[in-house]
């Protein structure tokens, strides 16, 4: 075991303090631990080679080695023969056996959303999914509490449940935006929720069970596989290219496993950025019209998007697909109004599945919501923000490619498709203490090494963060 030397190592983790009261070694087993039991490193994931993190943090092998040993005294990581260590899988309280066997899950969706929470430095995160705080617009948001909360609308608002499908003031602004998309909705085909993802939770409760298949496209948001694993469904990648989904694997799915649901984003793709063209939607309606599909299509990024856009809700007029969409990208994260628009037929079915999940939402920030959009709040927010963003795009696309990056997708709206090189798991693994990536893997419904990852334009214009990418990459 190496003790703290009188010498700073310059190239060495700037955690590591080589004049501490504690060993590199206890320093070192400690920032594993902490990323361990905060799940910013997933059950499963492997930690770094000894000769690997020996290199990354300055010490010697010998230090490295006696730290996992102390990861491996307390139970949080094993070692595998002539593979490496690994993190273990979760036991249940009060026990350190993992010999019996769990059912695999895609933990990975979860360490990025616990990294939104626990951000291990003070720069920007290139793997975030949100806008910069100051890109936001409080005052806006303030205002609009204040004034449905003024005289004796509070009591109306906050001392009872809410109306089951949602207020109708907010659904009747939302059917007012709806048509701006070409999607014919009338309020009472509304449902709102806790955030798009609850909306999405409800639709999938409401229309599946267990063992069903779903499709779902590959690349995708990670939380949205993990979900549907979860609840224990069938999840069928469907590979996803710039105008759309691959028809001939999809048909073939179709044909071989008889899915009930094809959830999509159609603007702005998470992590893409592609966006849905005209004649790959017309083909998608077709086929789920002659196989009984029933499409879920994700329009969480519509407020950055052009609106005439095609939506695969307006060419269909709300037939076969379930429109959902949300309103904490643009306002705030904390701000969790969704909803769904769907055939009437179902409305009611969803409402009893809300109901089971949430009782109701809340009226407060509903009605709040409502007056920023009748009012034109919202919208006018919306603009600045994409002007903002447009500008950090170019910014950010500038730095990428002077650092020999590459971008497997044409950069559009919030995210970047970027290759860098290297695996992105172990780049992301070398950068964690500082900056927290999205490595490509984590995109597809069954992980897997790759050089992709995806970025948030709007948090990649520091210099110092592709600086330090470079950096870890010559490392790997």
């Amino acid at each position: 075991m190496l003790h703290a030397t009188s010498q700073p190592d310059p190239a060495a983790d700037p955690t590591l303090a080589r004049l501490g009261d504690r060993t590199l070694t206890e320093q070192l087993a400690a920032r594993f631990a902490e990323r361990i039991t905060q799940r910013l490193l997933a059950p499963g994931a492997r930690l770094p080679s000894v000769r690997e993190c020996a290199r990354l943090h300055g010490v010697s092998p010998t230090t490295v080695v006696a730290a996992y040993d102390q990861l491996l005294a307390a139970g949080l990581v094993e070692a595998r023969k002539q593979r490496g260590f690994y993190v273990r899988l979760a036991a249940p309280a009060g026990r350190s056996d993992t010999t019996r066997p769990r059912t695999p899950m895609p933990n990975s969706a979860t360490a990025l959303i616990r990294g939104m929470f626990q951000l291990p430095g003070s720069h920007p995160m290139p793997g975030l999914g949100t806008l910069p705080v100051d890109w936001l617009d409080l005052p806006m948001l303030a205002s609009a509490l204040r004034k449905v909360t003024s005289g004796t609308q509070l009591a109306a608002h906050a001392l009872q449940y809410g109306e089951p499908a949602g207020d109708l003031r907010l659904r009747r602004a939302l059917a007012t935006r709806l048509a701006e998309h070409g999607v014919q909705a009338a309020p009472q085909q509304i449902v709102t929720t806790i955030g798009a993802t609850h909306a999405l939770d409800v639709v999938t409760r409401t229309l599946l069970k267990p063992g069903d298949s779903v499709l779902v496209d590959e690349p995708g948001w990670s939380v949205e596989y993990a979900r549907l694993a979860a609840l224990g469904m069938r999840v069928l990648p469907v590979p996803r290219g710039a105008d759309g989904p691959d028809l001939a694997v999809m048909q073939r799915l179709i044909q071989a496993h008889h899915p009930l649901l094809y959830v999509t984003v159609s603007v702005l793709h998470n992590p893409t950025g592609a966006s849905l063209s005209l004649q790959s939607a017309h083909r998608v309606l077709q086929l789920a019209q002659a196989h009984g599909l029933h499409i879920v299509e994700d329009d969480t990024y519509s407020h950055l998007a052009p609106a005439h856009l095609p939506r695969l809700a307006a060419l269909d007029a709300l037939e076969r697909t379930i429109y959902v969409s949300g309103f904490s990208k643009i306002l705030a994260p904390n701000w969790r109004v969704g909803y769904l628009a769907a055939p009437l037929s179902l409305v009611d079915r969803f409402i009893d599945t809300k109901l089971l999940t949430t009782l109701t939402t809340p009226s407060l920030t509903e009605q709040a919501l409502a007056h920023c959009l009748e009012h034109g709040l919202l919208r006018r927010h919306a603009e600045r923000v994409v002007q903002k963003l447009d500008a950090a795009r170019a910014r950010s696309v500038k730095l990428a490619e002077a650092h020999g990056c590459r971008f497997a997708a044409a950069p559009r709206g919030l995210f970047g498709w970027v290759d860098v090189g290297v695996d992105t798991e172990q780049l992301a693994r070398a950068m964690l203490d500082d900056w927290l990536l999205a490595p490509g893997a984590l995109f597809h419904a069954a992980p897997r090494p790759t050089t992709l990852m995806r970025i948030n334009f709007a948090t990649t214009q520091d210099a110092r963060f592709w600086r330090a990418l470079d950096r870890a990459r010559a490392a790997l």
